[in-house]
């Protein structure tokens, strides 16, 4: 779509705006001549108020939409309210040209529910909270009643933590072989296996470092995440010597979460499970993505779902504490009542946390590559409508949730928790909490400020390969961490 500005350059709002609400368009910076058929034009001027006009056609049909707004406060509060007018000016055109009415209204970010945190943290009621994300944000009132539930977890979850708080991530960038909806940065075992030995060389030394930072600065680990990839795809000797390094490098008492993604039940075997028991793993995830055999066969997975009862035996028989399962509404040959299906299935396994997605047609991935079929956005609203009930009514509850963009309908993806079994890290990485140390390839490292709501971010080489043969990357991105507490 061409994109026309006069009187402002506020690319990034309306850039958002445009893949938030129109999928697949992408910005064009070219003028706008008589035939053209999809384009924006944003008209901005200031004076007492601000005021916006948007101009916008898509495929010939044109409308036109204006809103004005006061300005108030500091200047970074101004630049809020400014930005905020362009975006609602921009939905409110789209929403008269087509008429609908995304689940998410205006909001184009991954963390929606970060307002109503935001909003009780500052003292407002949770129904102000929630009016605030219908009438500010054209949230529909059914996804600013799921925000009010998930944001009112995190704003009760930020008050145990103290300023020298952290969590720490291990990525462990390798899987069986890669799922045709995946874009994470992970390595098919089947063709780097010779990596996986180098790997966890390097990963051992990070993790060494990274003790020694925490143990400098008296920082507090409240979660530790092992995740991937696969960190199973690891024979059980390698997670014995990973899960070794990290209870010597880090204080690991009693009572702290620790969560392994076992991800793949094609790789978890009763004595992986008990090596990561004996590690001090609180809680550890299976992740089928759907019980229905063909609708495996179409995303790359090789297991069945005789495969998925196996381990789920498997994981009961080792004990512990917590257990999640996950499932993709959106996928490619499965239906509405297959979904209903693989989630039924999934209940009867009875884990205390259970996470549904909304498949991502992410780039790199297979299916976006090769232009798979998907379900259409109805067969994705029917799948997530069926869901939500059966899980309330099975006892869960919303506790965490994040967007990611080009998702099936403009949806969301949902972390569903029985009573007193919340992943805290989900939590805080999703809501930002408190400050995350990343180790492993593809890290990203996150240091938060937030009594300024100040975020600084330091990545990890991608690839295992590169992550090998540049310690000084890592040296440098834990410097930037440790500097970040000096007293």
């Amino acid at each position: 779509m061409k994109l026309e500005f006069h009187g402002h350059n506020e690319r990034y709002t309306v850039e958002q705006s445009l893949l938030n609400l129109f999928p697949g368009e992408l910005p064009v910076y070219e003028p706008i001549r008589p035939g053209d058929e999809n384009w924006a034009m944003i008209f901005c001027r200031e004076d007492t108020r601000y005021h916006v006009t948007a101009e916008l056609c898509w495929h010939g049909k044109a409308v036109s939409y204006g809103v004005g707004c006061p300005l108030n406060g500091t200047e970074y509060q101004r630049e809020r309210q400014r930005r905020h007018a362009i975006g609602k000016c921009f939905f409110l055109a789209y929403q008269e040209l087509t008429g609908n009415q995304p689940p998410w209204g205006m909001l184009t970010g991954v963390r929606p529910d970060k307002l109503v945190t935001e909003a009780l943290t500052e003292g407002k009621t949770p129904n102000a909270a929630r009016e605030m994300l219908e009438k500010l944000y054209f949230v529909t009132p059914r996804r600013a009643a799921l925000a009010l539930e998930t944001g009112t977890a995190a704003y009760e979850a930020a008050k145990s933590l103290g300023p020298r708080d952290i969590a720490l991530y291990v990525g462990i960038p390798f899987c069986p072989t890669r799922c045709a909806y995946c874009s994470f940065v992970s390595q098919s075992v089947e063709k780097s296996i010779s990596q996986v030995e180098p790997y966890l060389d390097a990963l051992i030394a990070e993790i060494r470092s990274a003790g020694e930072i925490i143990e400098r600065q008296n920082l507090k680990i409240r979660a530790l995440y092992v995740g991937g990839g696969t960190p199973t795809t690891l024979s059980a000797k390698q997670l014995h010597r990973l899960f070794t390094e990290l209870e010597t490098a880090f204080p690991l008492g009693l009572g702290l979460e620790i969560t392994v993604e076992a991800g793949r039940p094609d790789t978890i075997t009763a004595e992986k499970l008990g090596v990561l028991k004996d590690g001090g793993a609180t809680r550890v995830s299976v992740n089928p993505q759907t019980m229905e055999a063909h609708v495996l066969e179409a995303i790359g997975r090789r297991h069945s779902p005789g495969d998925i009862e196996r381990a789920m035996t498997l994981v009961a028989e080792a004990g512990f504490q917590h257990v999640n399962m996950d499932l993709i509404a959106g996928l490619p040959e499965d239906t509405p009542d297959g979904f209903r299906r693989s989630l039924d299935a999934c209940l009867s396994f009875r884990p205390d946390n259970l996470t549904v997605h909304t498949l991502a047609l992410k780039k790199g991935s297979r299916l976006l590559l090769e232009g798979s079929a998907v379900p259409g956005p109805e067969a994705v609203t029917e799948m997530l409508d069926a869901a939500e009930p059966a899980l309330r009514g099975a006892g869960y509850a919303p506790y965490y949730l994040y967007r990611q963009k080009y998702m099936s309908g403009s949806f969301e993806n949902i972390g569903w928790t029985q009573p007193g079994a919340s992943c805290l890290y989900n939590i805080y990485i999703m809501s930002e909490l408190c400050s995350i140390l990343s180790l492993g390839a593809g890290g990203s490292t996150k240091v938060v400020d937030v009594s300024r709501r100040h975020i600084q971010r330091f990545f990890n080489p991608k690839f295992p390969e590169e992550y090998t043969k540049r310690p000084e990357k890592m040296q440098s991105n834990q410097a930037a961490f440790a500097a970040f507490y000096e007293i």
